[in-house]
């Protein structure tokens, strides 16, 4: 267990360093992770809490990790319902394809898959998340 966190707090130390360079474009809803917040794109990805992609069982390296959980970021953010958000790793792909939104009390919640491709054999994680007040999402156990 103490490995795990060690590698999980390396993961999201690693996502904040390189989501704070991160730019997109192509729109206002392209995707952006946080638009003027970089200093707090680490937030973001780690209440995600590994996200889904780590219910795939499948071994990333931190790189692959962090495009995941920002497409997954992405996809439950931005992208329009069924509207895919794609990521290449060196040895995984994937794709995030979130649902419409739909309403929790006051939260706006999605579901949504993760689909990984790895040595051409394909993967699937299933979850949703609910957006909380501050913008981060936190997925559903």
């Amino acid at each position: 267990m103490g490995v795990s966190r060690f590698r999980g707090a390396a993961a999201m130390a690693l996502a904040a360093l390189v989501l704070s360079a991160c730019t997109t474009s192509g729109g206002s809803q392209s995707g952006a992770v946080t638009s003027g917040r970089s200093n707090s794109s680490a937030l973001y990805i780690s209440a995600l809490q590994g996200g889904i992609v780590s219910r795939a069982a499948v071994k990333l390296t931190n790189s692959e990790l962090q495009r995941a959980l920002e497409a997954e970021y992405r996809a439950l953010e931005a992208a329009p319902g069924f509207q895919p958000v794609a990521w290449t790793g060196q040895n995984v792909s994937g794709q995030v394809v979130a649902a419409a939104p739909y309403q929790v009390g006051q939260q706006n919640c999605r579901q949504y898959l993760h689909t990984l491709s790895v040595k051409g054999r394909q993967i699937e994680a299933r979850g949703a998340a609910c957006r909380n007040p501050n913008g981060t999402w936190t997925p559903l156990t």
